[in-house]
């Protein structure tokens, strides 16, 4: 069985949520490390949301970044 590999956030109404990650990268291009995750929720739809951010994968504490 494999692992997950999770994270927690706050959510919009200050709730804590568990989010997984799905894969993450660096790009030569813009010198960044990216992560892919997903909360698990779905949209109106059924469609799974997955979110991508900027983050530092060196940082004691992660920050999600906006990607520009």
């Amino acid at each position: 069985m494999e692992e997950k590999n999770t994270f927690k956030i706050k959510g919009e109404n200050g709730e804590e949520v568990t989010c997984e990650v799905l894969f993450t990268f660096d790009s030569e291009e813009t010198k960044k490390s990216y992560i892919v995750y997903t909360d698990n929720t779905t949209d109106k739809d059924g469609n799974v949301r997955v979110y991508a951010s900027v983050y530092n994968p060196d940082a004691q504490y992660t920050e999600l970044m906006p990607i520009e």
